[in-house]
């Protein structure tokens, strides 16, 4: 019931079969809440009223839409999340916090309409999966068999058997159907498989890109925010940054694509001085998705002295190292492992994140940075609970052994639009990982504001401003003062 009252999304009515009546980013429109003013006031908010509207022009008279609003400062490559509440009656109430001094610019962009949203939650609660996995096996002389693969037994279809697959350390199960001659525990290899068609012809054109993703016409002209006391932009609160710190909404803003954090004191690692100055001595384990194999890149592309080591591994599924052995500084990396869309890479090479983390030691030296979220999105959210469940009990064990060990948690960050993977689910995905971490003394990267900040494109593998900004607040946990 918990879980029911975390995920809640005001329910369509209807049966969304008319396309004309759902949700149209080209009629829905938004103004200001109270008369213009010539300047605002830094540190205070713009409001608005949103009216979504169908493909006619009519108001609509029920809510669940996800629209996604950004105040953007162009020309000073700031820009920040705003705050949309859904009022359950067509309208939406937009807050814009003013941080910097000078122009603004309203941007409101309908992500998924009602309709698609029904269709995307149905999806997710009624299909047992979207996807499907190929599974290797190979016998003495080498000769293969591959077979289908995925999370839960009924979804292989195969009657003749099954193969079952149990992670000793977290309990992590894994399904195969059983290879015509070869014995199950010959498998060697995993790779993505097919992804489903899940959609009708209808459901596909709620979901087309014309009405996904699209920016609603301009509804308030550029505003002006007036310097305070000299002041051009609102400060970082004062103290360093470290984990149990509770998140602010907004969690941060950029400006001059720095991003400016709202929860503690961020800093800027501009040289490969003062990252390595930073990082000495440091062990730090990531485990996750290639989000956070682009924070293993950006330090390994960043930083000259950290030598990348080839291990004749998969590089898309890893595990990768980079060392400085001046300095004493290791950086891993590697995939989370199943549910893994990926090329084929060796099973014995995906470990649990249970697992790792069960054989760490821990200590002020260790670094642990976990991302979970972009390859969940094709099962039900029960699939998702179980694993971080395993996940929040492996930290929380790390914590209690070695309390000095810092655990930074990357939240999901904004990019699929479809069927797949969604806005909408990765939205649904963060609000469980910080429900499951939410007592634990872990830090959090916000990276779904810190990718949909800016006025640009979304994408699941953000460009280097993005990644930057991530891990400089990463190094901000690691090296608060």
């Amino acid at each position: 019931s918990g879980l029911t009252h975390l995920l809640h999304w005001p329910l369509t009515p209807g049966d969304g079969g008319d396309l004309l009546a759902s949700t149209s980013p080209q009629t829905s429109t938004y103004h200001l809440r109270s008369p213009a003013q010539t300047s605002y006031a830094l540190g205070g908010y713009l409001e608005a009223i949103l009216i979504a509207r169908d493909h006619q022009g009519r108001p609509k008279a029920h809510g669940g839409d996800l629209f996604r609003a950004q105040l953007l400062g162009p020309d000073l490559k700031a820009g920040v999340p705003g705050d949309v509440t859904d009022l359950e009656n067509g309208t939406y109430l937009l807050t814009l916090p003013l941080l910097w001094a000078g122009q603004a610019q309203v941007q409101v962009r309908l992500i998924h309409s009602s309709e698609a949203v029904r269709v995307l939650r149905g999806i997710w609660r009624d299909q047992w999966a979207t996807v499907d996995f190929t599974g290797y096996f190979r016998g003495p002389t080498g000769y293969e068999e591959t077979v289908t693969c995925n999370v839960n037994p009924l979804l292989i279809g195969e009657e003749e058997g099954t193969c079952h697959y149990r992670d000793e350390d977290s309990g992590e199960l894994w399904f195969c159907a059983r290879p015509p001659t070869l014995p199950c525990d010959s498998l060697v290899g995993h790779s993505s498989g097919r992804y489903w068609n899940v959609t009708t012809p209808h459901e596909e054109a709620l979901l087309a890109r014309n009405v996904t993703n699209k920016t609603l016409p301009q509804g308030i002209p550029p505003i002006w925010v007036a310097q305070e006391n000299n002041r051009s932009l609102v400060l970082s609160p004062p103290q360093p940054c470290h984990p149990g710190i509770p998140a602010p909404r907004p969690s941060g803003f950029y400006h001059q694509n720095v991003w400016h954090s709202l929860s503690c004191s961020g800093r800027s690692f501009s040289t490969a001085d003062s990252i390595l100055g930073c990082l000495a001595g440091r062990v730090v384990h990531m485990m996750g998705d290639s989000t956070l194999r682009q924070w293993w890149e950006y330090l390994r592309d960043t930083v000259p002295a950290l030598k990348p080591v080839d291990l004749h591994a998969m590089y898309h599924t890893g595990p990768l190292m980079a060392v400085d052995t001046a300095r004493a500084i290791v950086l891993h990396w590697r995939a989370h492992g199943w549910p893994l869309r990926s090329l084929r890479t060796p099973v014995a090479a995906l470990h649990s994140v249970v697992r790792e983390l069960g054989g760490l030691a821990g200590g002020p030296y260790t670094v642990v940075v976990l991302s979970l979220g972009a390859h969940f999105t094709t099962f039900p959210p029960s699939i998702f609970v179980q694993r971080l469940a395993g996940v929040r009990a492996a930290v929380a064990a790390l914590l209690a052994r070695e309390p000095r060990t810092l655990v930074v948690i990357k939240l999901a960050n904004t990019g699929y639009k479809s069927v797949y993977g969604s806005d909408w689910f990765t939205l649904q995905v963060n609000r469980l990982l910080r429900a499951a971490f939410a007592d634990l003394r872990v830090a959090f990267v916000d990276a779904w504001e810190m990718t949909s900040s800016l006025a640009l494109p979304d994408s699941i593998h953000p460009g280097r401003c993005v990644v930057r900004n991530e891990v400089d607040f990463l190094l901000s946990h690691v090296c608060p003062t």
